[in-house]
C-alpha cells in the first residue's frame, strides 16, 4: 500500500503542479492568470481573477504536497472539488470521452484521488517522517 500511495502521489502531484505552473506563471504554453481569469469569466466565476488565483494555486500547492506527501488528505480533498467543479462547468455536457472534451480524464482524476484519500500518504513522505 505504501508503494502504491506513493506511485499515485507522484503521478498526480507532477500532473497537478504542471497545470498549476501553466496557470499561475503561464508555462509550458499555459495561460497565465490574466487569460485563465478571462476563461473562468466567461464560465460565470465572480469574481474572476479571484477563482482564477483560488483554483491555480490549489493545483499548484496540492500538487507539490502530493509530490512530498505533506497534507495529503487535505490536498486530496481540495483537488477533488476543483476537478468536481471543472467537471460540471466545462466537460459534463459534453458526454463522456474526452474527444469530445467529455468528462473521462476528470472522472479518471476524481477516482484516484478518491484512492489516494483512502490510502493517505503511506510510509514514504514527509508527514511520515515527524
Amino acid at each position: 500500500m505504501d508503494w502504491a500511495s506513493l506511485i499515485l502521489r507522484i503521478g498526480l502531484g507532477v500532473m497537478f503542479m504542471a497545470h498549476g505552473l501553466q496557470k499561475v506563471f503561464g508555462l509550458f504554453g499555459g495561460p497565465g492568470i490574466k487569460d485563465f481569469s478571462q476563461m473562468l469569466s466567461g464560465l460565470g466565476f465572480v469574481p474572476a481573477v479571484f477563482w482564477a488565483n483560488v483554483a491555480a494555486y490549489v493545483e499548484l500547492l496540492g500538487g507539490l504536497c502530493l509530490v512530498l506527501g505533506f497534507l495529503v488528505r487535505s490536498s486530496a480533498v481540495l483537488l477533488f472539488i476543483l476537478i468536481l467543479v471543472a467537471t460540471y462547468k466545462v466537460h459534463f455536457t459534453k458526454g463522456f470521452f474526452l474527444s469530445a472534451g467529455g468528462f473521462e480524464y476528470t472522472f479518471i482524476i476524481s477516482c484516484a484521488l478518491i484512492a489516494l484519500l483512502l490510502l493517505g500518504s503511506g510510509k514514504f513522505s514527509i508527514s511520515n517522517r515527524f
